[in-house]
């Protein structure tokens, strides 16, 4: 039974997920969490926050499940008001280090807490210095994800030439990536060069031809622009055809970007 919630999870069926799951009279910890998982992608934070917590209550230990425990609280910090809003992100920080702190070897949890310092402001605990320590612990051991964030804390501190080769030393490490690749192309497309941006796209397509990250991208680059629209609402549809996993961005952010296209 978890198996196959498990496989309509990974398949993006979160509701056919959840109609599995909620058959089980005695769910254990990975079926509350993997519940969780569910809501969490149909945007429930809420109810998701609450699987998540009965997760953890059955182990403690672990640093997945305070890992989206933490998403949980961050999710609602975005959406939801803005006398809650300081609170929960705090929770999510609190849940992020956590999970750091309980595997030094959980790449996500790494990259979330990163992410968290990066953008947060100083009330509430984020920073530059912050994240460029986080950023250190994985120097050795991702390389290529490590240029990645000093790329991004370099463009936050205006240092463009550096944050460009910070990009380009990530690529070369991880030459298969096509991730790699869309991050020098959106790059090149928020610093308005538009050629080089388009070049690199061009890579990236010939990297991973059918990855629908590629085309989500892109995509999301020429409606930022106001440019190749049309090219874009094709992406679009391309992309929602596509075969995606939870890791990749939503349908319904697909679907936001496609009204926002002339005629989408």
């Amino acid at each position: 039974m978890s198996g196959q919630a498990e496989a309509l999870y990974q398949h993006t069926d979160y509701q056919a997920s959840l109609r599995i799951l909620s058959v089980d009279t005695a769910p254990d910890a990975a079926s509350y969490a993997l519940m969780g998982k569910n809501h969490f992608m149909l945007g429930d934070y809420r109810e998701a926050t609450q699987l998540f917590e009965k997760a953890l209550s059955l182990n403690p230990r672990s640093s997945e499940y305070e890992l989206w425990l933490g998403r949980a609280y961050g999710k609602r910090a975005e959406t939801g008001g803005w006398l809650t809003a300081p609170s929960n992100a705090s929770k999510a920080r609190q849940h992020f280090e956590k999970a750091a702190a309980l595997d030094a070897h959980n790449a996500e949890a790494l990259n979330d807490l990163f992410d968290y310092y990066l953008n947060a402001p100083g009330f509430l605990g984020g920073g530059l210095e912050k994240a460029e320590a986080v950023a250190q612990q994985i120097t050795a051991t991702r390389p290529a994800e490590y240029h990645f964030e000093l790329a991004q804390i370099a463009e936050r501190r205006k240092q463009y030439a550096e944050a460009e080769n910070h990009l380009r030393r990530a690529m070369e490490l991880a030459p298969g990536q096509v991730g790699r690749v869309l991050d020098l192309a959106r790059y090149l497309a928020r610093r308005d060069r538009v050629a080089e941006s388009d070049a690199v796209f061009a890579q990236a397509s010939q990297l991973g031809p059918h990855d629908p990250r590629v085309a989500f991208a892109r995509a999301k680059t020429y409606i930022d622009q106001r440019r190749n629209l049309d090219q874009a609402q094709k992406l679009l549809h391309q992309y929602l055809d596509s075969r995606l996993t939870p890791d990749d961005p939503p349908k319904s952010a697909a679907e936001k970007l496609l009204r926002q296209t002339v005629g989408g």
